[in-house]
């Protein structure tokens, strides 16, 4: 695992089609992302993941048996803390996990959201959806469970008292933090990061103090008394440890109790645990992932404990052999923990040592032949089913709690081990055309019916005796069978069944649980659905389970339903079943600048997705603010999938902002929203909803005459777009394309986000960017990462070296440091009042030192630093101009921040025409 950095959480194109798939990216492993649902199982357990048709290779047959064996043996259960998608130390996880076999959940605070997107320009929430399914990706490999807090990653933050500023203080994400605590009851906390200023990243330092917080204040139950309301009993872990002790990648840390080494190769794996891990890791492509590896060797991790409810458990010299020195993880142990209360179940400690005997039984059958093994598992199975029903009786809410997870944990895991041990296979399949692509696959429509076919094969040498085969889905969902149930099932053999599910008018949508309404400024998420707080997701709707019997022992085996798509590939996979709405409704763009000017007709366009065969009587309407109009009044809908134009006429007299709607009315339901199909091959899907509305900007902005400009995509990001609306003539320039294009019919060439990071053709065609400078042009380079790669490449006209530094906070203050400089003359005077309203953070990566050539333009710092002057550089270059700029240009335009609009468009016009011959871009239209 990498070490986490200032840049921990990086930030696809915005899809024109409110269905069309986030991305399609080529990847090494074509593995589909299960979801995980809520009960707490470690491992996504057949039927707890949605849309995968099949499980990770080591989860399946005798070396998934023997993995879940690992598990059965010990009640070993730990949680890690940390603050973004990539931070976890998935090695030390899938020791843990996979190796030790312990039950492992991963807290992450946010969901990345803030980041910067290696893949495109789609930020905030839907950025968040996509490194929620990524990470959902790695846990697979890490072995763990995963859950959230409802802050929102706010981008890169310096201090952890500015985060803790922008979360509304601690309760908000501590209080999250203490409900999994309380429902997971891990024995140990683990915290990846110190909680001090060598973390780097606010973030970073917040999610280590909050653990720290969490782990007394989860076992008090005057703290977040609601949660004991609501039937949480208090929790006290008995360890807990930080991590970056000595900082990362070290190879020896005296301070640390813990020392683990990840690189020792696990048979079952058939490599080292963090090798193992970073195949989980590489599915993070939006932070760049794809391509990072481990070689094989000794690798160590090291935490420290600082805090305990134990006697002492380190030896001389203050070392422990693992997190769980000192804690009995034993089956028995678990009627040790009750203390004084075991007294009152005096039948646990006998069931327990029974319980262990036969996880010996079927660990040593299962080296001789797996099959036998699900006898003593099935056994084991029903004497669980027996302690969970007697465990409260007798025991106080606590005890009972603790007795009850852990029991509730190796009742899952029995049976999952009995079904492995049995080669059963349910599948749950929705009677559908395959879709063509992933937004084109079949999707649940409230008042609708279809058909799904439920089958179990039975992999095993025994005969099994199927008791029930029924489907699950919420209240007010109805399902009837149509085919007569088998009830003898032969070895090798296929049993089936077909329902048909009609879903109720009033079914809910397959959608986040949580929102912002403005992401740009909002830092905690609004719980929409409480009963799914801290989940990644909300669970697919549909399921079926199938119980059965073999020589008198009862078991079963669910599965989630599915519908079949086409990848980008033209293969077959598979996604859980979602509900979404009969019409998909979306604006585009979804955000506009408009210049102040005289009034003139804009065009939108609304995307219309049905989910209905036929729509007769829909009707479109495009809702423009008072005093704007818009024509025509409104549209009739007929076909599936249709884009519809209207015209919007603006009154833009002055600046400001205001907003388009689009409408659809069907049937007395109105509908106003629109959903983005988030997904990748290597990733399962879910939706990311957004109203039918176009914020628009109202910018008083100057242009240049004739000015042509060719923008060389980098990353991704929205600026194109925004430089068109106000009129400038924009040319995207194909990064392949930059070795034969003609670039001297352009005046200025942009080179976008990350371009030297993402673009090897950027990398290759360096050198003609910088002859089209030489030759008079003008050159706008935006910020760029990888400081090591972007210096040795010798890049710039002059001598200069790309730092990290940065200035996070939105509203510092910016100087401008040559007023006179034409930059802030033309086309457009700036002043102290463009800096104002920016969003996120106002620049990154700026340069650290410079040679004399260069003119730095502004200046900015965060409160309580040096002043960073290498965000904007302008040079002369031969007869053209070369300017670097770390500023946040890729989130202010789109958010239509009018300072940011005119300056970058004075960047633009660097070399352009005289002052006298600025004109509005009205005009110039």
């Amino acid at each position: 695992m990498r070490p986490p950095h200032e840049e921990a959480h990086p930030h696809t194109m915005k899809s024109p089609n409110p269905r069309r798939s986030f991305s399609r990216w080529l990847l090494l492993l074509p593995i589909v992302l299960g979801l995980l649902l809520a009960a707490a199982v470690l491992i996504p357990l057949p039927g707890k993941r949605a849309a995968v048709p099949d499980v990770l290779p080591p989860d399946t047959g005798t070396t998934g048996l023997r993995l879940m064996l690992r598990r059965l043996g010990t009640t070993a259960r730990l949680m890690q803390t940390v603050a973004h998608p990539d931070d976890e130390d998935g090695g030390m996880l899938t020791l843990e996990s996979r190796g030790q076999g312990d039950t492992v959940l991963l807290l992450t605070l946010n969901r990345g959201e803030g980041g910067q997107n290696k893949l495109g320009s789609n930020l905030f929430d839907v950025l968040g959806v996509l490194r929620t399914l990524e990470l959902l990706a790695s846990d697979r490999y890490y072995g763990v469970e995963q859950r959230f807090t409802r802050v929102a990653d706010f981008g890169y933050s310096k201090t952890a008292e500015e985060t803790f500023a922008k979360w509304g203080g601690h309760d908000v994400p501590l209080g999250d933090m203490v409900r999994v605590i309380r429902t997971f009851r891990p024995d140990v906390l683990v915290a990846r990061f110190s909680g001090t200023n060598r973390d780097g990243h606010g973030h970073h330092q917040a999610s280590a103090i909050l653990t720290q917080e969490a782990f007394r204040a989860a076992a008090d139950p005057a703290r977040f008394p609601e949660q004991i309301r609501e039937g949480l009993a208090p929790w006290q872990a008995r360890k807990l440890y930080v991590g970056n002790v000595c900082g990362f990648g070290v190879q020896t840390c005296p301070d640390a109790t813990v020392k683990l080494n990840t690189g020792t190769v696990d048979p079952l794996l058939g490599m080292s645990y963090v090798q193992f891990s970073m195949e989980g890791l590489r599915h993070q492509l939006s932070q760049g992932a794809g391509a990072w590896s481990v070689a094989s060797g000794d690798r160590f991790t090291f935490y420290k404990q600082v805090d305990s409810v134990l006697p002492k458990t380190a030896a001389e010299g203050g070392h422990e052999k693992d997190f769980f020195d000192g804690i009995d993880t034993s089956l028995p142990g678990l009627a040790s923990r009750l203390g004084m209360e075991e007294g009152r179940v005096p039948w646990l400690r006998p069931e327990l040592v029974k319980l262990q005997g036969l996880v010996e039984e079927a660990t040593k059958d299962a080296e001789a032949n797996p099959g036998e093994a699900a006898g003593p598992l099935l056994k084991a199975l029903a004497l669980v089913k027996e302690q969970e029903q007697k465990a409260v009786a007798g025991l106080s809410a606590p005890a009972a709690a603790d007795l009850w997870v852990n029991l509730d944990t190796k009742r899952e895991q029995f049976q999952q081990a009995a079904n492995l041990a049995l080669g059963l296979t349910l599948t749950v399949a929705v009677d559908a055309p395959m879709g063509a692509s992933p937004e084109a696959a079949f999707m649940a429509v409230p008042g609708q019916a279809f058909r799904v076919t439920v089958r179990l094969r039975n992999g095993s040498g025994q005969s099994l005796t199927l008791r029930n085969m029924a489907l699950d889905f919420p209240p007010g969902w109805r399902a009837a069978a149509t085919s007569s149930r088998v009830q003898a099932l032969p070895p090798g053999e296929q049993a089936t069944e077909t329902f048909r599910v009609t879903v109720p008018e009033n079914a809910e949508y397959t959608r986040p649980y949580w929102h912002r309404t403005d992401p740009e400024k909002e830092s905690v998420n609004t719980i929409d659905d409480a009963r799914y707080v801290t989940l990644p997701f909300p669970p697919p709707p549909l399921a079926a389970h199938v119980d059965y019997a073999v020589k008198g022992l009862t078991g079963s085996v669910r599965a989630v339903a599915t519908a079949s798509f086409k990848n980008s590939q033209g293969q077959a996979e598979n996604r859980a079943v979602a509900v979404g709405p009969a019409f998909s409704v979306a604006l585009e763009p979804s955000t506009q600048v408009i210049p102040v000017g005289p009034d003139g007709p804009r065009s939108i366009h609304v995307a219309v997705e049905s989910s209905l065969p036929a729509a007769e009587g829909a009707s479109l309407k495009a809702e423009a603010p008072p005093g704007w109009r818009a024509e025509p009044a409104s549209e009739k809908v007929r076909e599936e999938t249709k884009q519809y134009q209207f015209k919007v006429y603006p009154r833009a007299q002055s600046e400001g902002r205001s907003q388009v709607k689009a409408r659809l009315d069907y049937q007395d339901r109105k509908y106003s929203e629109g959903y983005t199909v988030v997904t990748r091959d290597d990733l399962d899907t879910f939706y990311y909803y957004q109203p039918a509305v176009q914020r628009v900007s109202v910018v008083e902005v100057k242009l240049p005459p004739d000015l042509r400009v060719g923008y060389v995509m980098g990353a991704g990001d929205d600026i194109p777009t925004v430089l068109e609306q106000t009129g400038i003539d924009v040319t995207l320039i194909p990064p392949e394309k930059l070795a034969t294009e003609d670039l001297g019919k352009y005046g200025t060439i942009v080179v976008g986000i990350r371009a030297y990071d993402t673009q090897k053709d950027v990398v290759a065609n360096n050198r003609r960017l910088l002859d089209f400078v030489s030759a008079g042009g003008t050159l706008v380079v935006q910020y760029q990462t990888s400081p090591g790669d972007f210096n040795t490449g010798h890049f710039t006209p002059y001598p200069a070296e790309l730092g990290r530094a940065r200035v996070s906070v939105e509203e510092a203050p910016v100087g401008i440091l040559a007023p006179e400089d034409r930059v802030f003359h033309f086309p457009n005077r700036i002043t102290a009042r463009d800096f104002e309203g920016w969003v996120q953070e106002r620049g990154l990566y700026f340069m650290s030192k410079w040679d004399d050539k260069y003119m730095p333009l502004l200046t900015s710092e965060d409160p309580g630093e040096a002043p960073q002057e290498g965000g904007l550089l302008r040079a002369a270059y031969g007869k053209g101009t070369y300017i670097y700029t770390g500023y946040a240009f890729f989130r202010q335009l789109p958010a239509g921040v009018p300072g940011a609009v005119r300056l970058f468009v004075n960047l633009l016009s660097a070399k352009s025409g005289s002052p006298q011959s600025a004109v509005s871009s009205r005009t110039a239209e």
